[in-house]
């Protein structure tokens, strides 16, 4: 067999994701299928190119080689995709987005703001699929999230610029929670709780709800790995599991959003565009649409507006 680019592909997600399982979601196929590619690629390569480990995998000798070519065909292969789609006349603005709260308003503010041009909206639940798609030309922008000290790379041309430096992270839990009446909780009241997150959390958010965790003196149980909204909350309603949410969400039925004492877990969001499909002015008035859209959600939560309104340093400049 030899080597393609769709080989090089998932043995570069396999090392991004420390795990078969993990690279398996991000890649779309069952877990067996991965595994039986990842034993064919190693035939062709001519070894094994990773430990297996009771907490994922690592790169032999042999895979951290293969690895560093790898990324680099690959990211030649990006460029020229994106080189190509940019020389390439396309009138249509590609937008892509994780499952923000603000991508519900985003919209309606992209057709006041850019007023002429069609526009693709599509939500990803991986940012690193977001980025690396962004790099391939497949999305003019894309506008994201970052948890804690969690930077995501993004590729060569791209731009980037943060929309909210600072929100804090509250969390959703069943009306009929013991705590679901109180107006702040301590996060060291929720170390008996089942914790739910998105099956692609790669944002920095489960690596920081641990670390947050840890420091007020447990270990979190990460049980659900829900894709749908509507069943993450219902999950919730029925006192099954509690999350980490933004705290511009709207209500729920049958929950309630409650901030965490001290802001223990914070998050940003910023936008970033390839350089060569998206000109300045767009950029800005993207910036725009995205900021406005995040404001129209400020107001679903008392004790965030309050927390807002008190910190003008975090608000965008919209110009």
């Amino acid at each position: 067999m030899q080597l393609e680019l769709r080989h090089l592909e998932a043995v570069c997600r396999i090392a991004e994701a420390g795990s078969l399982g993990r690279a398996a979601v991000r890649l779309g196929v069952s877990q067996p299928a991965l595994s039986a590619q990842l034993r064919r690629i190693e035939r062709a390569a001519g070894g094994e190119l990773f430990v297996r480990g009771r907490h994922g995998v690592d790169p032999t000798p042999l895979g951290e080689f293969v690895l560093s070519k790898a990324r680099r065909v690959l990211g030649e292969m990006d460029a020229l995709a994106a080189g190509a789609r940019a020389a390439a006349p396309h009138p249509t603005l590609r937008l892509g987005c994780i499952l923000l709260v603000l991508v519900d308003r985003l919209i309606g503010r992209l057709e006041q703001e850019l007023a002429g041009p069609e526009i693709a909206v599509s939500v990803e639940h991986s940012v690193t699929t977001l980025s690396r798609m962004l790099g391939a030309g497949q999305y003019d922008a894309i506008v994201y999230g970052e948890v804690a000290d969690h930077e995501v790379p993004l590729p060569d041309g791209v731009a980037a610029r943060t929309l909210i430096p600072k929100e804090p992270f509250c969390v959703r839990l069943s009306a009929a929670h013991p705590l679901a009446g109180r107006d702040r909780i301590e996060l060291a009241e929720l170390a008996d709780e089942t914790w739910m997150t998105l099956v692609e959390d790669d944002d920095g958010g489960p690596e920081a709800l641990v670390a947050a965790c840890r420091r007020a003196g447990f270990t979190p149980s990460l049980r659900y790995r829900i894709a749908d909204r509507k069943m993450h909350y219902d999950l919730i309603a029925g006192g099954r599991a509690i999350s980490l949410s933004q705290p511009t969400a709207p209500p729920a039925a049958g929950t309630v959003l409650r901030p965490l004492a001290g802001d223990p877990i914070t998050g940003r969001i910023r936008l970033a565009w390839n350089r060569a499909a998206v000109a300045e002015p767009r950029a800005a008035r993207l910036y725009r649409a995205a900021g406005l859209a995040y404001l129209d959600n400020v107001p679903h939560n008392a004790f965030h507006r309050a927390w807002w309104e008190a910190r003008p340093e975090l608000h965008p400049d919209l110009g």
